[in-house]
């Protein structure tokens, strides 16, 4: 490639590394929101899952629109990045779209209430196990182009369909990012009630934060052996430090103000929180699509389309952009706790 083909490329990855942080910071939380309905207990339970309702309809699935947008550019600036992750790690892909149509079908029976009550349990349940299924294989694919087990060779991917997704590593990043995003639920949630209910949400933000940092912990310290490029790569970068200090900051300013019950002000800190673990991890990958054979330059066959992906990628941008923050702006402007 040459410098200003690089320098596109370049930039088209970063853009899909943002629209990964936007979606982990609104669509996590929207995923997560169905761990606390599964959880809702006490003798508030009802209103705990009320307010879960009230807090995600009616713009639950415009968050997704971020990783629908992170496929699209994948796929037509990346192919072969595309390919290798979609046929490598195709199973827990697979399962994370089930888990998301039935997370979105349980939810829409369950609201419209046209079934028995029994039924409405059951699919109150079934949007619950849905939203803890989903940010686990999520987090699995990111496991899984992070390990160094997957290997591509020419444009084909010759370690199998269970590489990478299937070690203790990898189900430790499913269960931190299952933790991080019911964590940002929780905070929101917190933020978004009041009184009782409120102080039933921040409390269990205050509990994520501490499950936060041991499978942070935990996961860094199986990196060392599952994942060792990775693990280096943390090491021996310059960002990871500061990177991580910053996240640090974000989480002790979260689990302060949460701990002095201002919860609106966490719901700023806390997202910054989440957004630094997906920066770190990026740039840990080190300009990889996955460890340790896709390049970018790799991923980048026919470098001539990347001027035309760019500006499609700005003009839509234009759009898309303001589109959805007014229509949070509409549907979150003054509503009742």
């Amino acid at each position: 490639m040459t410098p200003g083909e690089l320098a596109y490329a370049e930039l088209l990855y970063v853009v899909i590394a943002l629209g990964l942080v936007v979606y982990s910071v609104t669509g996590g939380a929207g995923l997560a929101v169905g761990v606390w309905n599964l959880l809702a207990s006490g003798p508030r339970r009802a209103e705990q899952e009320k307010a879960i309702r009230h807090e995600i309809a009616p713009i639950w699935e415009a968050n997704h629109v971020w990783l629908i947008f992170v496929v699209v550019v994948l796929f037509s600036a990346f192919s072969p990045a595309f390919s290798a992750v979609c046929i490598a790690l195709h199973i827990p892909i697979a399962l994370a779209l089930v888990g998301l149509v039935f997370r979105g079908s349980a939810y829409v029976f369950h609201a419209y209430g046209i079934q028995t009550e029994e039924a409405r349990v059951g699919w109150n349940r079934l949007f619950g196990w849905a939203s803890v299924a989903t940010p686990l294989c999520l987090g699995l694919v990111v496991a899984g182009v992070s390990s160094g087990d997957i290997r591509v060779v020419g444009d084909d991917v010759t370690t199998g369909f269970f590489a990478g997704w299937t070690t203790p590593f990898a189900f430790a990043v499913g269960l931190f990012a299952l933790a991080l995003f019911a964590l940002l639920a929780a905070v929101y949630l917190a933020a978004d009630t009041e009184g009782a209910l409120s102080e039933d949400f921040r409390r269990r933000a205050l509990a994520m934060e501490v499950v936060c940092a041991l499978l942070a912990g935990g996961t860094f310290a199986l990196a060392s052996r599952s994942a060792p490029v990775l693990y280096e790569n943390l090491r021996a970068s310059p960002w990871t430090w500061p990177i991580q200090g910053a996240t640090a900051l974000a989480a002790g300013a979260t689990i302060a103000l949460l701990a002095t019950r201002r919860v609106r002000l966490a719901r700023f800190t806390a997202p910054l929180q989440v957004a630094l673990v997906v920066i770190g991890w990026g740039l840990a990958l080190r300009g990889h699509f996955i460890l340790p054979d896709m390049t970018l330059a790799r991923a980048t066959p026919h470098p001539e389309v990347l001027p035309t992906v760019t500006l499609a990628v700005a003009c839509g941008s234009v759009l898309l952009i303001p589109a959805l923050f007014y229509l949070f702006w509409i549907f979150k402007r003054g509503r009742p706790p």
